[in-house]
């Protein structure tokens, strides 16, 4: 008998180190992007990571940007965002809109061009503007800011996240089975408040939006690029919800009126060819739809190509 439990022990203990393993190297658990804090923007993901998570590869530079180190001998173009263009850990680096513009784009002027991607989950025009401040404008030609309907007054608010909200981790947790179990499991079957935004929910998109006043954001990039000569434009993405109404909600249309106001150039989404096979959930693109937005900034960039600028 004593024989039969420590064989039956013994077997436990390596289905044990087999799952940690297993989830570890397959799934990449325990490999999640890390968040810092930020007295300026609230906060960003950690500089210098380089993460696999979910089969998905996942990098980020010396400034938190996900993309290569800045290239001070490129062409710079700066898309700002939030989780849209950002994508996530169930977006591959390759995957992403701004990695396809980054090779097309060299490959057609036959000249070093960085797309570079500077974004955060549930970041705001202000949250952008803010490390724009900060770092600079890295020289650049043209500035795209990505936003959806909801950023009309997703202001920043400081809360404290990073570290609290399971969206936004400090640390990795020390066992792939505990956060299995933490994060995805009992979350499922009711016994935690847990959520997994950062991988495969909302990404922090579902701030709450107590503030009435227009993203003041909006109106620094606007200044900030006429004041620069800088070549400037609001990317406009649908929410599922919109795609699936044919029309921008309020909000949505208040970005749109503003824009319209002061003579920015606009590219509105949903003037485009998107369905819902491109999204993954009610608001984030999946690979097709991250292909489908780069196709229209690369239309809206032909004109600087074609003009040799």
């Amino acid at each position: 008998m004593k024989g039969k439990i420590k064989i039956a022990l013994i077997v436990l203990v390596l289905m044990v180190i087999g799952t940690e393993v297993f989830l570890r190297f397959y799934f990449g658990f325990c490999d999640t992007v890390l968040m810092r804090e930020d007295a300026h923007y609230e906060y960003i993901p950690q500089a210098n990571q380089q993460r696999f998570r979910f089969r998905n590869h996942i990098f980020y530079n010396s400034l938190s940007m996900r993309s290569e180190e800045v290239d001070t001998g490129a062409v710079e173009i700066l898309g700002f965002g939030d989780s849209i263009i950002n994508g996530g850990v169930l977006t591959d680096q390759e995957s992403l809109a701004t990695t396809i513009l980054t090779d097309t784009l060299s490959k057609i002027r036959n000249a070093r061009v960085q797309f570079l991607n500077i974004a955060a989950g549930s970041w705001g025009p202000d949250n952008c503007f803010e490390y724009m401040k900060q770092h600079g404008d890295f020289k650049s030609k043209h500035i795209y800011l990505f936003v959806s309907s909801h950023d009309a007054y997703d202001n920043m608010d400081f809360q404290k996240i990073v570290g609290v909200s399971e969206s936004f981790p400090d640390k990795q947790y020390p066992l792939a089975l505990m956060e299995l179990l933490d994060r995805y499991l009992l979350p499922r079957l009711g016994f935690t408040n847990g959520n997994d935004g950062n991988d495969v929910g909302s990404l922090g998109i579902d701030k709450k939006q107590n503030d009435s006043k227009f993203n003041p954001g909006f109106e620094s990039f606007l200044n900030y690029t006429s004041s620069n000569q800088i070549a400037f434009t609001i990317y406009l993405h649908a929410e599922f919800s919109e795609l699936e109404a044919g029309k921008y909600n309020e909000q949505g249309m208040e970005i749109i009126s503003f824009a319209e106001k002061n003579n920015i150039q606009l590219i509105k989404e949903l003037d485009s060819h998107f369905e819902a096979g491109d999204y993954r959930d009610f608001i984030h693109l999946n690979e097709s739809g991250q292909r489908k937005l780069a196709s229209l900034i690369l239309k809206n960039e032909m004109e600087t190509i074609t003009s040799g600028e």
